[in-house]
């Protein structure tokens, strides 16, 4: 690491401390969102009293899998939702958004394009059929999923989930 990106480091931490210091909610903000805010200070910020800096923070792709899971526990439905469409979430973590008390959580994780198989399976047996719907609309759904949809109690989600699966056998 070269002498100038050293200092420039140190300066930067030696201001995240300086800020948590002072709690200016405006520069955690600010922190939240920067990709080169220090790993260390991510982790303090998802303990944060501001739960926009939290939602701001659940937003951020530089977030290691841990400090996403622990935000996917948040108070927060804002927070858990921001968590279930970043990139980086990982799988354990939206499952356990897929079993969210919030309605609101469960139907975006249903709805999002990068939600793994796992998430979706569990959402294909959620109580909501709106969410269930969405399982059937989620182009990553998978065949078996769909084929267990087929036979749901809802009409709607049988006649959605032949649909899906008549899409994908077109496409092929």
């Amino acid at each position: 690491m070269s002498r100038q990106l050293m200092i420039a480091l140190m300066l930067l931490i030696s201001a995240t401390h300086n800020v948590f210091a002072q709690g200016d909610t405006a520069n955690h903000r600010r922190l939240a969102a920067h990709p080169a805010t220090p790993a260390i200070m991510l982790a303090k910020l998802a303990r944060d009293p501001d739960w926009k800096v939290r939602e701001i923070l659940a937003h951020n792709r530089r977030l290691s899998h841990t400090v996403l899971d622990q935000l996917a526990d948040d108070t927060r439905e804002e927070v858990r939702i921001a968590v279930a469409t970043n990139l980086t979430t990982g799988e354990k973590t939206f499952e356990k958004l897929a079993r969210d008390k919030v309605t609101a959580v469960r139907s975006v994780v249903a709805r999002f394009e990068y939600v793994p198989q796992s998430a979706l399976r569990i959402l294909a047996q959620d109580r909501d059929v709106n969410i269930r719907l969405a399982v059937t609309r989620n182009l990553n759904t998978d065949p078996e999923t769909l084929r267990v949809l087929q036979h749901n109690p809802d009409p709607d989600v049988v006649v959605a989930a032949e649909q899906a699966l008549q899409q994908r056998q077109d496409a092929h």
